[in-house]
Parts: C-alpha cells; sequence; structure tokens
C-alpha cells in the first residue's frame, strides 16, 4: 500500500503535467484551455490512484471472500473522456473545429493515468512530446488564428442594392464569407430579403467596424452578428 503522501504527489503530477499541455491550448486562445486539461489530467490520476489502492483500505480479512478487479476503474477512464472530448469538436460550415482539442483531452487523461501509476518519466514524456506537437509541428499548418468567425444576419428593402454588394463591402475588409443563404419574403406589403452567412475577418478588426460596414450599403434595414452556431 502507497503512503497518503505517494497518493498525493501522483496527483498533483498529473495535474501539473495537464496543466502544462492546457497552458499551450489557452495560449491559442482554445474554448477548452488551461483549467480543463489541469482538472481531466488530475481526475485521471486520482481514478487511478482509487482504483490500485482502495482495496487496501476497506481492510478486509484474508477470510473474507471478496474479489476485487483494480483495472476496471482505470479502463472506465478512457471510455468516460469519449464523451468529454466529443463536446470539444463543432462543425462549422463545412469545416470540422475542435479535432486537436479533442485529442489533447485524451492525451492529458493518458498523462494522468501514467501519473496516477507511478510512471512518472513517461507522463513526462509523453508531456513533452505532446508540447511538441502542438508547438512545433504547429508550424507545419496552416492556422488562423488571426482570424474572427461571427454568424451575419441582414435585412435588406426593397430599395437595395444587389445582394452582391454587401458582399463586396465585406470583401475590402479583408472578410471571407461562406454558407451563404437567401429568404425572400413575399408575404407583407414591403418585400424584403434576408441574407445569412459565416463571415471570417482580420481580429484586428471590431464588430462595430464590420457593422458600419454593412449598414453603408444601401437598403440594409437590420443586421445581426452572432457567434457562429
Amino acid at each position: 500500500m502507497l503512503s497518503h503522501l505517494e497518493m498525493i504527489i501522483r496527483i498533483t503530477s498529473g495535474a501539473v503535467l495537464g496543466g502544462i499541455i492546457g497552458y499551450e491550448r489557452h495560449r491559442h486562445r482554445r474554448p477548452v484551455g488551461l483549467r480543463t486539461h489541469l482538472i481531466v489530467s488530475m481526475a485521471a490520476a486520482t481514478f487511478m490512484v482509487v482504483s490500485s489502492q482502495f482495496v487496501y483500505l476497506q481492510h478486509f480479512g484474508k477470510d473474507d471472500l471478496v474479489e476485487v478487479d483494480s483495472s476496471r476503474i482505470a479502463a472506465s477512464i478512457v471510455s468516460a473522456v469519449g464523451f468529454l472530448a466529443g463536446g470539444a469538436i463543432v462543425r462549422t460550415g463545412a469545416t470540422v473545429q475542435g479535432l486537436t482539442t479533442a485529442a489533447g483531452l485524451w492525451l492529458v487523461t493518458a498523462i494522468g493515468m501514467c501519473t496516477g501509476a507511478g510512471m512518472y518519466v513517461e507522463g513526462i514524456t509523453a508531456t513533452c512530446l505532446g508540447v511538441v506537437a502542438l508547438t512545433v509541428l504547429r508550424r507545419f499548418e496552416y492556422k488562423d488564428d488571426h482570424l474572427q468567425r461571427r454568424r451575419v444576419s441582414i435585412v435588406l428593402g426593397e430599395e437595395a442594392a444587389d445582394v452582391s454588394a454587401v458582399l463586396e463591402a465585406l470583401t475590402t475588409l479583408g472578410a471571407g464569407f461562406s454558407d451563404v443563404e437567401y429568404e425572400k419574403r413575399l408575404d407583407d406589403d414591403r418585400k424584403r430579403l434576408v441574407m445569412r452567412f459565416d463571415v471570417q475577418f482580420p481580429d484586428k478588426i471590431t464588430i462595430p467596424q464590420l457593422m458600419a460596414h454593412i449598414e453603408s450599403v444601401r437598403g440594409v434595414r437590420r443586421v445581426l452578428v452572432q457567434q457562429p452556431i
């Protein structure tokens, strides 16, 4: 049986190593950052400690007919973290985001399990390799970290210019757009056209500037800017 100090060291080590991965995610402004990665890794380490040590603290006698499979709790961690990682994956238009973040949660779970099992060298090694994969190898991929994403809805009146004028106004800002939808309302006296689309634009451009460019187009009656779904 391990001492309480050794169990605490294992759990703390899992939290620290998971926090290192989480800090990298936080620096790149990912929705799942420092605290989540730290907690997931710490929880995995705690489960591993409980899985391997709880039987010694139950004070079972040698004549008690008790059979314990200490690997079952640890095996359940791998399945359970899949639900948590799945929540980090988001579909935006035709693209899927959050796969790397989900994989990072799987990684910190494995790191926590390593430290919970007392495999400090393996846990530290996995952490170092994870940081290398998330930082150094990142340079070989195109990442649009300097772009903001919003979902825009626009109502155009009858006197509006061609709908392409709205998209041209956004192009002058260096913005790109996708998933453009059109809805024409014919059930009232004032025929109006509703446009909805996802827009990507440089982070140096503020939301008021974006809205001002859209409002400058003749015939724009309403503008709604939201977080992407």
